[in-house]
């Protein structure tokens, strides 16, 4: 009797938790993102930042975009590889007013950006405006139509 009272209580606690950390997992991602962005460093913090605005920052560069779409990802994750199909909808709906630009965390070229914009979760979206600041994050897979809905809300501003 013990026993089975022990496994239902256990088994409630687990569903429990899980339901919670699903409900939560936004607070979550936001803490472990800052997180992430305080262990940058300055030194990373200062040389990604000027890279971000010579790159990025397209009323200083001249380059004719109005919005950059950073997809944070790895190239043997499932939810990625659908975003890809994303991405080239992206460039192909917008050649030249949408910078598109996949950046594999797996790679050591990639990790001072990843810290940078504190990401702890892949796939991660984001968007910066045509200053190269951040306008719009997500994480997980992110359909065109949905992407498309944030586009618009960037451009009106």
């Amino acid at each position: 009797m013990l026993k089975s009272v022990m496994s239902i209580l256990f088994i409630t606690l687990a569903v429990l938790f899980l339901v919670l950390l699903f409900l939560f997992k936004d607070s979550m991602n936001n803490l472990i993102s800052a997180k992430m962005k305080e262990q940058a460093g300055t030194s990373v913090v200062k040389g990604i930042s000027q890279y971000a605005d010579s790159a990025f920052n397209y009323t200083k560069n001249g380059e004719s975009y109005h919005i950059t779409f950073l997809e944070f990802g790895a190239t043997g994750c499932s939810s990625c590889r659908m975003m890809e199909k994303v991405m080239e909808k992206v460039r192909l709906a917008y050649p030249s007013e949408i910078k598109v630009q996949f950046l594999n965390v797996l790679k050591p070229v990639n990790q001072d950006m990843m810290k940078y914009y504190g990401i702890a979760v892949i796939p991660t979206q984001v968007l910066l405006d045509i200053t190269g600041k951040e306008v719009f994050r997500h994480t997980g897979y992110f359909s065109f139509d949905d992407l498309n809905k944030e586009f618009q809300k960037i451009n009106s501003k």
